[in-house]
């Protein structure tokens, strides 16, 4: 087990809002997975998956329960997750996923929030094949037997697992898996009564660009500006 390479972090903009903008893209992600596989988590893992997401954010528990009330009703809205492509400052590539009601606006916003911090919005594979799709995990590791749980899980779709850290710095065990194998890694982790603090899909950049700290900083204005919008779930890149 080693330690997993991760893409820097943004925290440019205000606590505050970043937790507004948090609680808005996991009642996005609640919304999804409960139009896709019902309102019940112990019959649909994307929804304990979302949940997970918004114990981690702390996110309010009535929160939480009026996103599934929405997401159950008639009038819940009917989110289409697209991927957008494109190119940041100094050629660092970005993949940009959205969950919109209105992909007219979302196109528009994400198109002009490349133009204004120097990128390029590509057409559709232009840099996806820089990034493979994968399931990542986080776990606390206090208590955890890194060794044993490496072997076990290797047999339900483990490919890499190691150590990173949180947003606070906090030390945590990143396991990923294909996406195809999400599900199975899921329910193989839970049947040992572990919790994780996270599970989303990531596009994980296969090779990352280093840069000076001054071009660093310009695409991480562009990724800052990406994640604010509303119709953005999550920003990738191979910024290292």
């Amino acid at each position: 087990m080693g330690r997993i390479f991760e893409t820097r972090k943004t925290t440019m903009f205000a606590r505050w809002n970043k937790m507004a903008k948090l609680f808005t893209r996991i009642s996005k992600d609640i919304a999804i997975a409960v139009k896709a596989g019902g309102p019940s988590p112990d019959n649909n893992p994307a929804l304990r998956r979302a949940l997970q997401n918004a114990r981690l954010g702390n996110m309010p528990k009535d929160k939480v329960e009026a996103a599934i009330k929405r997401a159950s009703g008639q009038d819940a809205k009917d989110y289409e997750v697209v991927l957008y492509e494109g190119y940041g400052p100094h050629g660092i590539a970005v993949l940009v996923e959205t969950a919109t009601d209105n992909v007219v606006r979302t196109v528009a916003n994400v198109r002009m929030h490349f133009k204004d911090n120097g990128g390029n919005m590509g057409t559709t594979g232009s840099v996806a094949y820089l990034f493979q799709r994968m399931g990542v995990f986080r776990l606390a590791p206090e208590g955890l037997d890194l060794e044993a749980l490496e072997l076990d899980l290797i047999d339900h779709g483990l490919q890499e697992m190691g150590e990173g850290t949180g947003e606070k710095g906090e030390k945590q065990i990143i396991i990923r898996c294909a996406f195809n194998d999400f599900g199975q890694l899921q329910a193989a982790i839970e049947a040992r009564g572990l919790t994780p603090l996270s599970s989303e899909s990531e596009y994980i950049a296969q090779n990352l660009i280093e840069l000076p700290e001054d071009k660093a900083n310009e695409v991480l204005a562009l990724v800052d500006a990406l994640e604010q919008d509303e119709d953005v779930q999550r920003v990738f890149h191979n910024l290292a």
